[in-house]
């Protein structure tokens, strides 16, 4: 690839799968955005030096080297697993159909069950403390209580699993990916 023709056609032929790819690992368009267009730039900037076999894998390996990247830089921001806890439990028919499910159904099966109850009424059905509290006839402070530290327990059992999930997630969609271009 020496000439923008050949850059523009790369890009146009790659860009929409890649961007596909990354917001499939990151749920974030914005940052699926910024990642493809890092991976554009420095391919672009490093056209000269870098002699690829295959145009493809290099493309996706790149963009998933970015993921992991920001992920890396993001590991002790407790902010990034609110997000992917959020994430996991909004019961919406993208998370509710995914694989997401297999993944959190064993880390709500370790809260003990009132705990586990308490988050499940919170996150799925969207109570309030309030009305959990009125629900299972609580104090609003137990339930308080009871759902930081669900939280908070799911947040340990995340941190601990992300580098796993994150590299199932994607091996799973980059062979689908691949199936699929074959």
């Amino acid at each position: 690839m020496k000439t923008t023709q050949e850059f523009e056609k790369i890009y146009s032929n790659y860009w929409e799968k890649l961007y596909v790819f990354a917001y499939k690992m990151t749920g974030d368009s914005n940052l699926s955005k910024n990642i493809i267009q890092d991976v554009f730039t420095n391919l672009w900037e490093r056209r000269a030096e870098i002699n690829i076999i295959s145009i493809e894998n290099f493309l996706f390996r790149a963009v998933k080297n970015h993921i992991l990247k920001f992920y890396r830089q993001q590991k002790h921001n407790p902010s990034v697993l609110d997000e992917t806890l959020e994430k996991l439990t909004e019961e919406t028919s993208e998370y509710a159909s995914s694989d997401y499910a297999e993944f959190l159904t064993p880390l709500l099966e370790k809260l003990p069950e009132k705990r586990r109850e308490i988050l499940l009424m919170n996150k799925l059905q969207e109570m309030n403390i309030d009305q959990i509290a009125e629900e299972l006839q609580l104090s609003k402070q137990t339930v308080k209580n009871q759902l930081s530290s669900a939280l908070r327990q799911i947040r340990i059992e995340l941190a601990q699993l992300s580098w796993l999930l994150l590299g199932l997630i994607s091996g799973s969609f980059l062979l689908n990916v691949c199936l699929i271009l074959s």
